[in-house]
């Protein structure tokens, strides 16, 4: 009963939208609304016919349930790095998590949704799902101290600069939400990097990351199963590797997550640093040459970004052959820039982005050398 009348109040309220002219502008934000709580009437009448039950929304809720592990022991192991957090129960952390995390949440969705429907509105056409990942992703890369003022003017760049001044969802060349990060992580370095996300304003105690650790010459403090099961200090999202392997699962099996991006970004940084470690052992001064391949793996975004991020499949190569290349250069990179640029002891997130700017002159190459071999097989 509850779902017809509701389903009644949407005709009708559209209805009214659609016969008042000065409304019908609006007719985007109602869309979104009616298209997110019920499938869509929308039909074809013409060929050709693509019949599919995956479409753009449960494609972007099933990578929203790939993030929930992410997201449920982010939440958590911000109460358990907290020195408030003074009996660490589960509940207790999970509680003081979302104290944290959850203000995010509605800063990101509420400011990026407005950003979305006032560019629907202006160029007269539906609010994309897409905002829903990218909005889910922005808080689980940041600290969870980030001020909420920043979050919301990196979300507004984010949207704006990283995705609809190229045209809107399917158009973007960079992945929004690392636009996003990357806008705070160049513009306030302090709350981003180093101890200033980790230290407690009410003792001061400071935590280091692990990459920040290595790349201070100390060495990490922390056990590889603390760093693969996430029970250190980091984003929001991205210290756990399990609960990302979780999730990495489910995108693959479902096809949504290229399995091509995923591994050949742990083979590029694979080789990389098997390269640096002998390298390392020759010159002798840079602690970062000597981090094993397995310590690369679960330090820092490198999970995160290759699973979530990496196989983004609109700033990814969209050709087969293009995402081995791609993501080998993403696993290249990520090694190249830990061990090389003392300044920047993460690199996921710029080797990401760089990658993005090739990714169309990868699939362009891809795509003409395909074509002379068919032209040669053909003139034979």
């Amino acid at each position: 009963m509850k779902s017809e009348l509701l389903r009644k109040i949407l005709d009708k309220v559209e209805q009214q939208i659609l016969k008042n002219d000065k409304l019908k502008i609006f007719h985007p934000i109602h869309d979104a609304l009616d298209t997110f709580l019920y499938t869509t009437k929308t039909q074809t009448n013409k060929a050709p016919y693509v019949r599919d039950a995956i479409d753009l929304k449960r494609t972007m809720i099933i990578v929203v349930l790939a993030l929930l592990p992410s997201f449920f022991f982010g939440m958590y192991n911000v109460g358990f790095q907290s020195p408030d957090v003074v009996t660490k129960t589960i509940l207790n952390c999970l509680f003081y998590g979302a104290m944290k995390v959850l203000p995010m949440y509605s800063v990101v969705f509420t400011v990026g949704g407005i950003c979305e429907a006032i560019f629907a509105v202006v160029r007269k056409h539906e609010i994309n799902e897409g905002f829903l990942v990218t909005g889910f992703l922005i808080p689980l890369v940041m600290p969870a101290t980030v001020p909420l003022w920043m979050l919301a003017v990196a979300t507004i760049f984010g949207v704006v600069i990283g995705k609809e001044i190229f045209g809107g969802t399917g158009f973007n060349v960079f992945n929004p939400a690392l636009t996003a990060r990357a806008f705070l992580f160049f513009a306030y370095p302090s709350k981003m990097s180093g101890n200033m996300p980790w230290v407690s304003p009410v003792d001061a105690i400071t935590k280091a990351t692990p990459l920040l650790e290595q790349s201070s010459g100390m060495g990490s403090s922390y056990t590889w199963l603390e760093m693969f099961y996430g029970f250190i200090p980091g984003s929001v999202g991205e210290t756990s590797t399990l609960a990302v392997l979780l999730g990495g699962f489910l995108l693959i099996i479902t096809k949504i997550g290229s399995w091509r991006v995923m591994l050949s970004t742990c083979i590029g940084m694979i080789s990389t640093s098997l390269l640096l470690n002998q390298v390392g052992t020759i010159e002798g001064t840079n602690p970062m040459l000597d981090i094993k391949p397995i310590y690369h793996f679960v330090m820092g975004g490198f999970a995160f970004g290759m699973v979530f991020m990496a196989t983004d499949p609109v700033s990814s190569a969209q050709t087969n052959k293009g995402r081995w290349i791609y993501g080998f250069l993403i696993g290249f990179m990520v090694v190249i820039i830990r061990c090389i640029n003392p300044a920047y002891p993460e690199g996921m997130m710029l080797a990401i982005l760089f990658a993005n700017a090739f990714a169309p002159w990868i699939d362009y190459n891809v795509i003409q050398k395909h074509i002379k071999q068919r032209e040669l097989a053909y003139e034979k």
